[in-house]
């Protein structure tokens, strides 16, 4: 299939971006409430093209929180069905910094589990609660806002 000006075959084009699911020894976890939106997320954004997504995610979460991470493990992929964005979530643990606003986040906390819930969309807290269990990554789909149903 080629597209519309014939030189090459069509591709579905996607982004790819990593997010930290960073949890303290007592369970809280780090979020912000980005400055562009105002939205409550894991800290994370769009990978680099020359970065493997590990060094992506350990970027990400220095630049907007201040806090240094080691990985631990992949804990989900999520596909934003609408706009063909894959996010990969890694749990890790802090190793060091001191949390503190920046340019992509008016506002860096550390929230227990059941404070996730009430403080973000689904589809932000779906991926900090799955990374508190272990095993098989979860994988889902969603439309921004909403889970999709399981296929």
């Amino acid at each position: 299939m080629s597209n519309s000006t014939g030189d090459k075959p069509s591709t579905p084009l996607h982004s790819v971006s990593v997010a930290g699911a960073v949890i303290r020894e007592d369970g809280r976890m780090l979020v912000i409430k980005r400055r562009d939106n105002g939205n409550w997320e894991p800290p994370g954004g769009v990978l680099e093209l020359d970065e493997t997504p590990e060094e992506g995610v350990v970027r990400e979460v220095l630049e907007e929180t201040g806090i240094r991470v080691e990985v631990e493990q992949l804990t989900g992929v999520y596909k934003n069905m609408a706009r063909g964005i894959v996010a990969l979530v890694f749990r890790c643990k802090p190793c060091g910094g001191t949390e503190r606003a920046t340019s992509e986040a008016t506002t860096v906390e550390w929230l227990m589990p059941d404070e996730v819930e009430k403080h973000m969309v689904e589809v932000y807290s779906v991926r900090l609660l799955d990374a508190l269990t272990s095993g098989t990554p979860h994988i889902r789909a969603h439309n921004g806002v909403r889970l999709s149903p399981a296929r």
